[in-house]
């Protein structure tokens, strides 16, 4: 700021300097012209005796001699000399405050660029006045030369402060600033990727994603932990855990879930992006609930026991009939071979359930559909189980004319799993066996089009059997 006043103090002062040159230059011709008229009647005699008279002895006085009137080029060199010297005081100005401070910046370019034109306006208002008093009103064609030179004067210096300003800083192109920009955006990333891994590193904090792995992997367990219980509860024809047994195994359990319940609250303390109150409130839930559903499990074990390992008839379904009448049918047409069992599932709202061997799994789906009395026209489910001994399909069937349902399943290797396709009979089949072999990798032989739909042909393992193992340890 103290600069350009600095700036706008000398273009002042050279303003007035020029003005007082051109007043007295005025003051100087208007005198001379005044002096010239009276010179003249002081030759002539004023009188006939006057004429005659002779001049007193003595030297000659000469009459005091005035300059004579400025001219037009003379008008014209100052001019130029009073634009040279602001242009002059101008160039050091610029060259101090660059000096001082370094190139302009595009704001400080502009702001030179309209003082310079005001300058230039200001220097071609004050010649024109200079000349107009001097020599009278100047033509239209030189007032438009003298704004055409000052127009050129002031795009000359705007050239010269943007020459100096890219040689001074390296000023960029819009493209190499793009670059520029891009360049520092992945620098910054990287630095940012480096100090999370050093974080990690340090302090082995758990991220989301680890946290989700322990979950799953906890959940796991518990599913295990249960099939476990299960197994040896079927295994066990005798005995069941005492009262407290029962009351040990519900306090090792409620143990358990609090310590994973901790452990998680402690991974989730040490890393700053660990997961939320709401995930360690779901940990805890679900650690509740595989409690309660081990100690549900245990009641039921010795309950059991406790009636002799037998347990008691359930009361019959109201789908008991249809279950034997799909039985009858089936035997009548296909043989009394073809199914391994037939029940009542009690946890699927009392859905007739028919067991079939692989080799008539087609055959019994065929019959179902066309049969004239059975006529299951709508597939509304199909999916795959891994048990690790072995693998099931699920088939759900629901008859609209009838309105029955019937379920069907059938039992493979788990070695070579592969089955009939049932897109023939039911077209809605398609991407439901497109899911198990993605997921599970059972093949279903005369499918139109068997394709992975989620993970892709190049995903490595099907990730809803029992023994996948991720072929990249990251995911």
């Amino acid at each position: 700021m103290d600069e350009e006043k600095d700036l706008a103090q000398r273009k002042k002062e050279a303003a007035e300097r020029a003005k007082q040159l051109a007043r007295e230059r005025l003051a100087a011709k208007r005198a001379a012209e005044q002096a010239q008229p009276a010179a003249e009647q002081g030759r002539r005699p004023t009188n006939e005796t006057n004429a005659d008279a002779v001049p007193p002895p003595g030297p000659i006085k000469e009459a005091p001699r005035t300059e004579p009137p400025a001219s037009a080029e003379d008008l014209a060199s100052a001019k130029k000399r009073a634009a040279e010297e602001a242009r002059a005081r101008a160039a050091e100005l610029r060259r101090q405050r660059e000096a001082a401070t370094g190139a302009p910046s595009g704001d400080d370019l502009e702001a030179v660029k309209r003082k310079a034109a005001e300058e230039a306006r200001a220097r071609a208002a004050e010649l024109r006045r200079q000349r107009e008093a001097a020599t009278g009103a100047a033509t239209g064609d030189d007032l438009e030369a003298a704004k055409r030179k000052a127009a050129e004067e002031a795009r000359a210096k705007a050239a010269e402060l943007r020459r100096q300003r890219e040689a001074a800083t390296g000023a960029a192109t819009g493209d190499d600033l793009e670059a520029a920009k891009r360049k520092a955006a992945e620098e910054a990333r990287a630095r940012a990727a480096e100090l999370r891994r050093q974080r990690e590193a340090a302090t082995g904090a758990v991220t989301g994603d680890d946290l989700e792995a322990a979950k799953r992997k906890t959940a796991e367990e518990a599913r295990a932990r249960a099939a476990e219980l299960r197994r040896q509860r079927e295994a066990a024809a005798m005995g069941a855990p005492s009262g407290d047994n029962l009351e040990a195994a519900k306090r090792k359990a409620a143990e358990e879930a609090r310590a994973k319940a901790e452990e998680l609250r402690r991974q989730r303390e040490a890393a700053n992006d660990g997961a939320a109150d709401e995930d360690l409130e779901l940990a805890k839930k679900k650690a509740a609930a595989a409690a309660k559903a081990k100690a549900a499990a245990a009641a039921r074990a010795k309950a059991k026991a406790a009636d002799g390992g037998t347990e008691q008839p359930t009361a019959s379904s109201p789908n008991d009939p249809l279950l034997d009448h799909y039985v009858r049918l089936i035997r009548e047409h296909l043989g009394p071979d073809v199914l391994e069992d037939a029940y009542i599932n009690r946890l699927a709202k009392d859905v007739p359930t028919l067991v079939v061997k692989k080799e008539a799994y087609y055959k019994v789906a065929e019959l179902l559909k066309s049969h004239e009395q059975l006529r299951f026209d709508y597939l509304s489910e199909l999916h795959g189980t891994d048990y690790k001994t072995h693998m099931e399909v699920y088939v759900h069937l629901y008859s609209y004319s009838n309105r029955q349902p019937v379920a069907l399943k059938v039992k493979i290797e788990r070695d070579n799993p592969e089955i009939d396709s049932l897109v023939p009979l039911w077209p809605g089949a398609n991407w439901p066996e497109c899911e198990a072999y993605d997921l599970l990798g059972i093949r279903f032989r005369g499918h139109p089009n068997l394709i992975r739909i989620f993970l892709g042909e190049q995903w490595v393992g099907h990730p809803l059997r029992k023994d996948y193992e991720p072929y990249d340890a990251e995911v």
